[in-house]
Formats: C-alpha cells, sequence, structure tokens
C-alpha cells in the first residue's frame, strides 16, 4: 500500500488546514436536501489544494494514483515503483504552487513523471523493467533478459518525445485511442497516425541496434 508521507519534506509551500475539518458536526438541523453537483475538474481541485486545501489533494492523489503507478511500473523496477510513485506526490505537492491553469493538468503531471524518471535513471546504469509491446504489460528484468530489457531502454531514449509519449500512453497507461486523442488535443484519426509513425520507427531503431 502506497502512504503518501510528506515528513521529510517540510519546506513545501502548501499548508494544509485540519484535514477532518469537513467531518466536524454542524449545528444545523434543518439542513436542505443535498444536490447533485457536476464533478469537480482536476483544475479546481489543483486551486484549492493550492489555497491548502488537504481534501482537494487527496482528491487529486486518488484520482492520479493509477495513472501514476501505473506508468513508473512500466519503466521503473518493481522494487522502487512504489518509493518513486510516493516520491513523485511529494513532489506534486512542492510543485503545485506553480501550477497556473496554463495547461491540462494532467498534461503538467505527466511531465513530472516524466522528469523524475529520468532523475531516477540518472543514478542508475542498467534498466531492469520493460513494457511487452504487444500486449502492454509489465516484465521484471532478469539476468537472461537483460541484454533485451538494455536494448529497449537504448531504443526508447533515442524516440522524439512524442514518439515515446505516445507508446507510454497506450502501453503503460492503456489509453485508447479515444483517450489518447482527447489527452492530446488532436483528431482520433490523428493519434492513431502519430501510433503507427511511433511504432514503425522503434520497430527500425530495434532492428539498426541488433545489426
Amino acid at each position: 500500500m502506497i502512504v503518501l508521507d510528506n515528513s521529510q519534506n517540510s519546506q513545501s509551500n502548501l499548508v494544509f488546514r485540519d484535514p477532518l475539518f469537513f467531518l466536524h458536526p454542524t449545528n444545523n438541523s434543518n439542513t436542505a436536501p443535498m444536490i447533485e453537483s457536476p464533478p469537480i475538474t482536476d483544475e479546481q481541485l489543483a486551486r484549492s489544494a493550492q489555497q491548502g486545501e488537504l481534501p482537494a489533494f487527496i482528491k487529486l492523489y486518488e484520482r492520479y494514483l493509477p495513472l501514476v503507478y501505473n506508468r513508473v511500473r512500466a519503466l521503473i523496477p518493481e522494487q522502487d515503483v512504489e518509493d518513486v510513485t510516493q516520491e513523485i506526490f511529494i513532489t506534486v505537492m512542492k510543485a503545485l504552487p506553480g501550477f497556473r491553469g496554463q495547461s491540462r493538468f494532467s498534461t503538467w503531471l505527466r511531465t513530472l513523471i516524466n522528469r523524475r524518471i529520468v532523475d531516477y535513471y540518472r543514478r542508475r546504469r542498467e534498466p531492469e523493467a520493460m513494457i511487452d509491446l504487444d500486449h502492454g504489460s509489465h516484465h521484471t528484468g532478469t539476468r537472461g533478459s537483460m541484454d533485451e530489457l538494455v536494448a529497449l531502454r537504448s531504443v526508447l531514449r533515442k524516440l522524439p518525445d512524442k514518439y515515446k509519449e505516445i507508446i507510454l500512453l497506450r502501453f503503460a497507461e492503456g489509453l485508447s485511442f479515444d483517450e489518447i486523442a482527447h489527452q492530446t488535443g488532436s483528431t482520433l484519426e490523428a493519434a492513431k497516425s502519430l501510433f503507427r509513425r511511433a511504432m514503425a520507427a522503434l520497430r527500425k531503431e530495434w532492428d539498426q541496434y541488433y545489426e
């Protein structure tokens, strides 16, 4: 289980109010019936969290934990996945005051994830995890397969960012092409076309690696 712990990051610019304030009883016994409101957007939650409302940050954490975990799990060794995932959310907490809403929150978050993964591998020599490019599943590296895992990391690093990103969206996050189109602000056909070009580039680099 992942538990968000910011105890070692006292320099965070966010100061949250009492996290249980919304559970405090009220003295109003004539409360009007609840009217279902529209879903709160990521950006609204981010603004509330910037104002120090811990429940808003927890909502973002719960909403995006699967996305962060799956993307990290596709590229980081299994034993470090939970630690890196938690570190990313701590980074989000510290960086959130700088979020200006000029892009989608999800886009901003993916940028932080990618940077954290780059930082992780700067301290390591060999990757130990990979994406199964046919099924989108995760495999833990073994000594027998290490050469192929190293090759895959090398190939992925050579791809343009737009190709690498759509491969991660499709395989690591499991998004449909409709969802990818919505996320990237493109048409469905444009998303499919970009994916085809990305896979062709990946296969070309893979073949060249073993020539």
